[in-house]
């Protein structure tokens, strides 16, 4: 049988959980049955460096300067007509209005659209739009229930052209990125307990100031937040807890591309987000053993299992997300089981295996529906 070829279309190209998710996906996929090609607005970094380490071809298109801009879009068709692909598939909106348009055009029998965030929030004339592009797709991807659910109640999409895929953690190359880091040379001592947290710095979203307020709240000197990522609100964090007087607790690092040589040095995993689709980084937090202290919102309900893998609590809650820190602080034995568990769950739901897997099956199942000749 002929390779399937593929081609995924999504925005840019830099660190994102998009593109760590293609990237898991082109290292694992069989190479023997699959062709992949990825369409973006723009690359950067290490990500496109290691996509076109793996063979991967990455065609940039520019950045969209509004949603149904014709230049794009021929370069996408031009790009489909080379390059013949089976299937597209988009992710994130410009990526999906790549794939829906590009492929209706193009007359691609193929299309699958993948949501990738948080839609909760989005506006009437979004809901509307992302209702017309899901009209010419074959399959609509959900990363969580509670986003299959947005799909079908409010976006009004059929459940049989819904598909829920939980996103895939790529452990051994996050392991393969590890470097040896102590606590010492980031000022802590061995005896201080550590909160870690991850993400990109946009404090609307992430909410990692609310970890800093629930610091404040339980004074202990101690108790320490480890912050791994950069964005626009850094400064202001920082900031914010030189007032709230804690700023000897708060050690941000920026973005680091091997955060695996930091969740070693944690003792419990913090994502205290007003919206996430899914929660990648909760779920790599777990397959190093650590109990993940999470809002109940969006695909994180789905992630941590409430006082099994983890403790939910109400996004802005800063008592309860306190309390929930100093349970964890004083009981060891509730760390390492709650650790244990979100490993063993982590590892059976939300590998890359497991993700490559579904995903292929998928696209060979679409793949024998359009393509087979009858006989």
């Amino acid at each position: 049988m002929e390779k399937i070829k593929i081609l995924h279309c999504i925005e840019t190209i830099s660190s994102g959980g998009v593109e760590v998710l293609r990237l898991g996906f082109a290292r694992n996929m069989d190479k023997t049955k699959f062709d992949l090609k990825i369409i973006c607005t723009n690359a950067i970094g290490p990500i496109k460096k290691a996509l076109e380490e793996e063979g991967i071809e990455i065609i940039e298109v520019g950045q969209f300067g509004s949603p149904f801009e014709p230049s794009k879009y021929l370069k996408v068709l031009n790009v489909i007509k080379h390059y013949s692909p089976h299937i597209v598939h988009g992710a994130v909106f410009e990526g999906m209005c790549m794939a829906a348009v590009g492929g209706f055009f193009g007359k691609v029998k193929g299309i699958i659209l993948e949501e990738t965030s948080d839609p909760s929030n989005r506006s009437l004339k979004a809901i509307f739009l992302q209702r017309l592009l899901a009209s010419s797709a074959d399959k609509i991807i959900g990363i969580s229930p509670a986003v299959c659910e947005f799909l079908n109640t409010r976006v009004n999409i059929p459940e049989s052209k819904i598909f829920q895929l939980s996103n895939g953690i790529d452990f051994n190359y996050l392991q393969a990125k590890k470097k040896k880091i102590t606590k010492s040379q980031l000022g802590l001592s061995a005896e201080d307990f550590v909160i870690g947290a991850v993400g990109r710095v946009h404090d609307k979203v992430k909410r990692f100031s609310s970890i800093l307020m629930a610091l404040e709240k339980i004074n202990k000197p101690t108790i320490k937040v480890l912050l791994i990522g950069d964005g626009p609100d850094l400064d202001d964090l920082r900031n914010l807890s030189c007032i709230k007087g804690i700023s000897d607790q708060f050690i941000t690092v920026g973005f680091r591309e091997d955060t695996s040589s930091f969740y070693e040095l944690m003792d419990c995993f913090c994502i205290p987000s007003a919206n996430e689709g899914f929660g990648m980084v909760a779920a790599e937090a777990m397959f190093y053993k650590l109990p993940v202290i999470a809002s109940n919102v969006g695909g994180l309900k789905n992630v941590v299992q409430d006082e099994i893998t983890g403790i939910l609590f109400q996004p802005n809650d800063i008592n309860t997300l306190a309390i929930s820190i100093i349970r964890l602080y004083e009981d060891n034995v509730l760390r390492k089981n709650m650790g244990e568990a979100g490993f063993l769950r982590a590892r059976s739901l939300f590998g890359i295996s497991h993700y490559t897997e579904i995903i292929q099956h998928l696209y060979q199942t679409i793949y024998i529906e359009k393509y087979s000749k009858p006989c």
